[in-house]
């Protein structure tokens, strides 16, 4: 092997965690190649998830604020929707975001290769580029970071355009008339308000009892809601049985929970029912790396596999499946390989629903404090109480913390409301920080913002939410 043919870290696999990771280690001074099919780092959140969905949802939010401003006597007329000009926009965002990530790979060295690599032995990945051609790369060290894709579901997927999976949907290839979204969770939510938004008439089938199935009921309640006036229909506890193509659409057979069958036709499918690693043509089988029944691959608390030289992080290496989560575990690889004392220990990892409203929790969930039968005190602030929530005309939302009855630590945080993403991250901190509920009770807030629902949930825990009359504890 001529040294060029060599490199202290390989990185394969170019999204948050992949190209976090490479910057980092870069940065710390190794010697860094990172290998991605795409012509840019940016992986499946750059290119078909976290920014094409949360750009399209932008354009969404301002539709549906157009629409309610006549609640405070403001009208505007219809609406005209430009398809071809969204869809630039979409793109435009996201050449930006790559195109800038190509730069920072380039201002760090890191050497990049556009191509797929599969591992020869533990120590050795070949790679066949784009171009056509094959060549062998041998590593100090690797990082496996290839992501996820969307699931299918067996016997559901069939070969039309009228069926989409997340990737196709974001593309907007046109806005159907009616549109049905298989799967209740984050994904199909996001992207049923974006099309619900732009015009179709939306309808989503959901398997078990609710929406964001594992989400904290009380915030899933007041999306639900929301989305009940605006979808056509949210149908829960409900089987596809069978999708077939018509000349109209795709007709669609449902089964509900007392095993009555009904037919319906829509426009166009989505399927949405989660994602699956992409830990398969890895040549996994060349290394000791070890594969869970779900692909997930087996990891150590530095993010090891049971091969030595082999790290994984992000989608492949297990839940949550978070763009975030990734980028901080590439730098706990990093660190551990540099012969760091480190540990990917997370006291919060925090997850947010991009819909409108929005929600976000962090650390503990009242779902899996149940589960577990764990004694917490719940605080609640409703927004109905927040001036600022009522200069919005959105005073639809909650602020919830989970705290220690004991200890009275802030274990979890808990928000339902607009831009719920962006406060979640005063709750982050406060768990991670280990903080007191008095802690957020005396940090001063300014008023008037959505912030001071924070504080005002760990004021309801002592009986003196200014706001918010409740009676007096003992």
């Amino acid at each position: 092997m001529s040294e060029s043919n060599h490199t202290q870290l390989a990185v394969i696999g170019g999204g948050p965690g992949g190209y976090a990771a490479a910057f980092f280690a870069a940065d710390m001074g190794l010697e860094v190649t990172l290998i991605d099919l795409e012509v840019n780092p940016g992986g499946v959140c750059l290119y078909r998830g976290c920014i094409p969905s949360k750009t399209l949802l932008h354009a969404a939010k301002v539709l549906t604020e157009a629409r309610e401003a006549s609640h405070f006597g403001i009208e505007f007329s219809k609406p005209k929707i430009d398809l071809e000009k969204l869809r630039g926009w979409e793109l435009g965002v996201v050449q930006k975001m790559t195109g800038g990530l190509g730069e920072l790979t380039r201002l760090r060295k890191v050497r990049y290769i556009q191509g797929r690599a599969r591992f020869v032995n533990p120590t050795t990945v070949e790679i066949q580029a784009a171009a056509g051609d094959t060549q062998r790369l041998t590593f100090d060290h690797a990082i496996l970071a290839t992501g996820s894709r969307p699931a299918k579901v067996p016997g559901l997927s069939i070969d039309s355009p009228r069926v989409m999976d997340s990737t196709g949907a974001l593309m907007l290839p046109d806005v159907p008339k009616s549109l049905l979204v298989i799967g209740g969770g984050y994904i199909g939510l996001e992207l049923g308000t974006v099309y619900n938004a732009l015009g179709s008439a939306v309808t989503v089938v959901e398997m078990t009892g609710g929406l964001l199935p594992g989400a904290d009921r009380d915030l899933v309640r007041i999306l639900a809601k929301r989305l009940e006036a605006q979808f056509h229909s949210i149908l829960l506890n409900t089987k596809v049985l069978s999708l077939n193509e018509e000349k109209k659409g795709i007709r669609v057979k449902l089964e509900d929970a007392d095993g009555k069958q009904t037919e319906q036709l829509f426009e166009k499918v989505l399927i949405s029912v989660g994602r699956v690693p992409n830990s398969q043509d890895l040549g996994l089988e060349n290394t000791k790396i070890e594969v869970d029944r779900r692909g997930f691959v087996l990891i150590d608390g530095q993010r090891r596999t049971a091969e030595p030289t082999i790290y994984a992080i992000g989608d492949i290496a297990g839940e949550p499946m978070l763009a975030h989560k990734a980028s901080h575990e590439g730098r706990t690889a990093v660190e551990a390989i540099m012969g760091h004392k480190v540990a990917f220990e997370p006291n919060a990892i925090p997850a947010v629903v991009f819909t409108d409203p929005e929600i976000a929790w962090c650390g503990l969930t009242e779902t899996q404090a149940k589960k577990d039968n764990r004694a917490v005190k719940v605080a609640r602030f409703p927004w109905a109480a927040s001036g600022r929530a009522t200069t919005l005309d959105r005073n639809d939302g909650v602020t919830k913390l989970l705290i220690d009855p004991e200890t009275e630590r802030v274990l979890g945080v808990g928000i339902a409301g607009s831009g719920a993403g962006e406060l979640i991250a005063e709750g982050v901190l406060a768990v991670e920080m280990a903080a007191l509920a008095s802690d957020v009770e005396m940090t001063i807030h300014p008023h008037p913002t959505l912030s001071e629902t924070v504080m005002e949930s760990a004021e309801v825990f002592f009986g003196h939410s200014t706001d918010f009359y409740q009676k007096r504890r003992s």
